[in-house]
């Protein structure tokens, strides 16, 4: 029995003593390619991209330290390998939502991000469904989710690595790799107004759907990005008379007003503007009167600054408005006269400036409008 006890407890200690061999910890210290990690949002949707920078170095980059084309790197299982677009780790790209890249679709996800860059200035950007192997080294094209083709750029000399997202707008942007002197770059689209909307519907579900903005803004921002025009109008009509609130403010009705008229309802959308009107404010009512204007209604937009006017006598910007609604049905005269009265109330500087150029287009007989 102690023989059978002293074999287990010398086994133990074996055991004890070869662990640190066997699962040393890496310790953790400054790469000379450090890390990096850039994000974009677009809409509602954050695209990230994380990868190490290694630096030129005075070396030769494109053709020698990054070989054109695919190649062998002599490790792992892969018998061609693309470029790992950075050092070490794999380069991952990760975004929240379905987009697509150059064109092409991309689900939502993570992604090895890999270049083949070739001698003729072209190259294929690869996002490969594995995106925890180590480099380029175990590249298998199989797990390709998507390759597209981009031309190359000149660029003045970049000493170290980076990507940038460029030429940002509402629904895209151009994700582009920078080193020594060539860039490589990939358009981002994002389809922004699907996402909202999916995301808008989820979330009137929740806790955001107890509050009557939320019902307003989801209203509006479908009405402003060609969203259903019926779903939108069933949601600024829970704003208005829900079950939860029931509140008609100056605001929701606008919103409605504006939905109906762009379904062509022109009629119930003035009378609802009719019944919003006493609940503006000055600004308010000055606001839509503006946007009579833009819509090409010039003398609705008059009728809607006298009216501002006769309610809110003697405020900023009531003047301001009678001389934008006579400019605009071409009476320069009446509206020079109601100017002056604007630029001696004027609030503040932005506005004085604002006047005094106003001023001198309505006495060159143009519209300020």
């Amino acid at each position: 029995m102690k023989r059978c006890y002293l074999k287990i407890l010398v086994l133990i200690l074996i055991i004890g003593l070869s662990v640190p061999f066997q699962a040393q910890a890496q310790l953790d210290l400054p790469r000379g390619s450090q890390m990096a990690k850039v994000s974009q949002r677009i809409g509602i949707t954050d695209i990230t991209i994380v990868y190490s920078r290694p630096s030129v170095n005075e070396r030769e980059i494109w053709g020698q330290l990054v070989p054109y084309g695919m190649n062998n790197l002599g490790f792992g299982t892969a018998t061609e390998s693309p470029w790992r677009a950075g050092a070490n780790e794999n380069t991952i790209f990760k975004t929240e939502n379905d987009i697509s890249v150059e064109g092409k679709s991309l689900p939502a996800g993570k992604y090895g991000l890999h270049m083949i860059v070739n001698e003729d200035n072209t190259a294929i950007i690869i996002f490969s469904k594995n995106h925890g192997a180590w480099g380029s080294y175990f590249y298998d094209p199989a797990e390709d989710a998507l390759r597209v083709d981009v031309t190359t750029k000149e660029i003045p000399h970049v000493e170290q690595l980076r990507f940038d997202f460029d030429e940002v707008d509402a629904t895209s942007a151009l994700a582009t790799l920078k080193w020594g002197k060539k860039a490589i770059p990939f358009k981002v689209e994002v389809p922004v107004t699907n996402i909202v909307l999916t995301d808008i519907r989820s979330k009137l579900q929740t806790q955001p759907g107890f509050n009557r903005q939320s019902w307003e803004q989801a209203a509006n921002f479908a009405l402003n990005n060609d969203g259903d025009l019926d779903e939108a109008l069933g949601w600024v009509d829970a704003a208005i008379a829900g079950q939860f609130f029931s509140q008609k403010t100056f605001n929701n009705l606008a919103i409605k007003a504006q939905i109906l008229a762009k379904q062509e309802k022109t009629a119930e959308a003035e009378a609802i503007m009719e019944e919003a009107l006493p609940m503006g404010t000055v600004f308010q009512v000055h606001g839509y009167g503006r946007q009579l204007i833009a819509a090409g209604m010039k003398d609705k937009a008059l009728e809607v600054f006298k009216w501002n006017a006769k309610n809110h006598k003697d405020t900023w910007p009531v003047d301001y408005g009678l001389a934008r609604g006579y400019s605009a049905v071409g009476d320069y005269k009446s509206a020079l006269k109601h100017l002056k009265v604007a630029e001696g109330r004027a609030p503040d500087t932005q506005n004085q400036t604002a006047i005094a150029a106003n001023l001198d287009k309505l006495q060159a007989g143009t519209d300020i409008n």
